[in-house]
């Protein structure tokens, strides 16, 4: 049983919410506005949060900024945006999923448990170390040669994806399904920007890798650096 807190200021959407998913196994709280579901995040450390972005004090973009900078707790978007540019902002800030509605009962409790499987693995959880590179998933606390690097949510998410794999070359429509957990093509920019300004933060280039290195036509593997 998981501890799920509803952030959603429709009272009928609410309690449908609050009743399908205690019907499925899940304890559930919730809250109508983006403030009262901030205090209710850090009050009670739920195991994860269903968040709408039509909140009536603020915008649940910024609710889930302002979340990411205090907690790690997973967070699936719930909300009737549906457009591309909504999605991508909702993930680059740091959403685990994202489902537009209307959805069904089981279609979000499946996402529940399948973004609560991969927050609890414990592999992902072990800090991960390549050459002087270093990323602690549990802390989200990145170094590079002892030096602190400050990354945003989805840069964290991709480099830590990266660095769970040393030496795999994986594909751009992998990072786009595991990282930005959307599973159709057509958004290759997306990682190619992110990657840039990952790069950039580690203190290197495209043309002179130290540990994101591209394969063309392939996808992009990170490595050790040579001596």
């Amino acid at each position: 049983m998981a501890h799920v807190l509803v952030v959603e200021d429709d009272p009928s959407i609410r309690s449908a919410l609050i009743r399908t998913l205690g019907e499925r196994g899940h304890a559930v709280s919730s809250a109508p506005d983006a403030m009262t579901g901030l205090r209710e995040a850090l009050d009670n450390r739920p195991d994860l949060v269903v968040l709408d972005l039509g909140l009536p004090d603020l915008d649940g973009a910024e609710l889930l900024r302002m979340l990411r900078a205090v907690s790690a707790v997973p967070v699936i978007v719930a909300t009737a945006r549906d457009d591309d540019a909504s999605i991508v902002r909702a993930l680059d800030a740091g959403a685990d999923d994202y489902v537009v509605k209307p959805y069904s009962a089981e279609t979000l409790d499946a996402r529940i448990r399948a973004v609560l499987r991969r927050s609890s693995s414990p592999d992902e959880e072990q800090p991960l170390v390549v050459g002087g590179l270093y990323v602690d998933p549990r802390s989200r606390v990145v170094t590079v040669d002892g030096e602190s690097v400050e990354l945003s949510p989805r840069e964290f998410d991709l480099l830590a994806y990266l660095a769970a794999r040393p030496g795999q070359v994986v594909s751009k429509r992998e990072l786009l399904t595991e990282v930005w957990r959307l599973p159709y093509g057509g958004a290759d920019k997306t990682v190619d920007v992110h990657l840039s300004w990952l790069r950039r933060k580690l203190g290197e280039n495209a043309q002179e890798p130290r540990y994101l290195v591209s394969v063309r036509g392939v996808g992009v593997k990170l490595v050790e650096p040579a001596a």
